[in-house]
């Protein structure tokens, strides 16, 4: 999964399947350079390679997925859809800047729903409890740690 901006910026990426890092920089900037260069009324879908490419744009971001062939397209759009409800959900309408602030936020949010590339967790309520639980884990660990430097233990 990628999510980039509108000028080509990669703000997030997520790899199910290991490529070197040469081949990643060059799919990412074959992709976006595609996915940029169509226009709005076009289809969210298209075929790349030996792959489908699955995208959709919401404000200032596009979220792009490339899955195999025998992948279902309308599936993938529901889980890119699921992932930025979710994110508007935690962020209160989810712009670039909270993605590019909160990068670890984002990821962590995407773990809860995607495992291995296949969707793990359909509930949105239990995704964001498991983001509030890390938050709160968070949170203990840098008062214990604040608490800790002012005995001078650290």
């Amino acid at each position: 999964m990628l999510l980039f901006s509108r000028q080509g910026k990669l703000r997030l990426q997520k790899w199910y399947v290991p490529y070197q890092d040469k081949l990643k920089k060059k799919v990412t900037r074959e992709l976006i350079s595609t996915v940029l260069g169509r226009k709005p009324k076009m289809c969210n879908f298209l075929e790349w390679r030996d792959l489908k490419v699955v995208y959709k744009r919401y404000a200032s971001l596009y979220f792009c997925c490339a899955i195999e062939d025998t992948d279902n397209e309308l599936l993938t759009l529901e889980i890119i859809h699921r992932y930025v409800e979710l994110l508007d959900k935690y962020f209160g309408s989810v712009c670039e800047l909270d993605i590019i602030f909160n990068f670890e936020k984002a990821y962590f949010m995407l773990d809860e729903l995607l495992i291995g590339g296949e969707i793990q967790e359909t509930s949105k309520k239990n995704v964001l409890k498991a983001i509030q639980a890390q938050d709160l884990l968070q949170e203990e660990t840098e008062v214990n740690k604040s608490v800790l430097e002012e005995l001078g233990l650290t």
